[in-house]
């Protein structure tokens, strides 16, 4: 990693970086060295520069969402998309957490630390994904994509409270909702080595989720404001395609969220639905 001794300049620089191998290295190198006590929070007053990509490889391309082709998991090319969009949202994901903690200065440290063993996480399980598809016959950029969490991220970028409340409590916590059913289906058809990976990542995305969960209450208490009343109004100025259930109630309520909260996911879902 370069010689930057804050950890602004070392998330900025992470964030940065386009190619993906490159960023899971860096990545891990920088948690290191911030675990260390190595990387100080000197440069909070420091101008935050806007950051409108992230750094990211030529490929995949990215297209709607709506777009991407439907592919079953029977064969192995439907089973290797499938591992690639995974991929590609833990990518996204590395970013997010850098851009968490590059963005919102004169947070408690512990916020920092948080994000900084976030980012490193999904950086790990980036690398279990693209390992995976390598073994597959394909490699990470081989099938087109979508930028929805960056998007979120673009909406969010001036204020911490709503990106904790969007990105991790609702855009990443959609994995502990359906990821289950994954594990089961890859199991249904023998491929336990791509099952065993998402159950490591089930496991840790709760924590992941926890944290924004933590920080978002804690954005709510210094601002003043219901967390209740503002998490629904941000729902519904927001989220409300993103909302649909069945929701993983324990594994959400593992990650923080009060039965008010899981009544009023299933509500609004509902009314998606109607």
């Amino acid at each position: 990693m370069a010689e930057s001794n804050d950890l602004f300049s070392a998330a900025l620089e992470c964030l940065r970086e386009a190619q993906p191998e490159r960023k899971r290295e860096l990545t891990a190198a920088t948690a290191q060295v911030f675990r260390e006590g190595r990387l100080g929070l000197a440069g909070h007053d420091a101008p935050v520069q806007d950051v409108e990509h992230p750094g990211r490889p030529e490929r995949p391309q990215l297209i709607a969402a709506r777009d991407l082709p439907q592919r079953g998991l029977g064969s192995a090319e439907g089973r290797a998309a499938f591992v690639h969009a995974i991929a590609h949202i833990e990518f996204n994901a590395i970013n997010l957490a850098w851009d968490a903690v590059y963005r919102f200065r004169g947070m408690p440290d512990a916020f920092y630390a948080d994000w900084v063993a976030v980012a490193d996480d999904e950086a790990r399980h980036f690398g279990l994904l693209r390992a995976r598809l390598c073994s597959l016959g394909f490699d990470y950029g081989d099938f087109d994509a979508h930028d929805g969490l960056w998007e979120m991220a673009r909406k969010t970028a001036g204020q911490c409270l709503a990106r904790m409340a969007l990105v991790p409590r609702v855009l990443e916590a959609r994995g502990l909702d359906v990821t289950p059913g994954m594990i089961k289906r890859l199991r249904g058809i023998g491929d336990n080595d791509t099952a065993a990976i998402l159950e490591v990542i089930l496991r840790e995305e709760v924590a992941h989720v926890a944290a924004g969960t933590r920080w978002y209450l804690w954005c709510c208490q210094r601002e003043g404001v219901d967390p209740h009343a503002t998490f629904a109004n941000l729902l519904r100025e927001h989220a409300l395609g993103a909302l649909r259930g069945p929701f993983n109630r324990p594994a959400r309520q593992a990650a923080g969220f009060s039965d008010d909260e899981m009544d009023l996911l299933d509500r609004m879902s509902a009314s998606e639905r109607t």
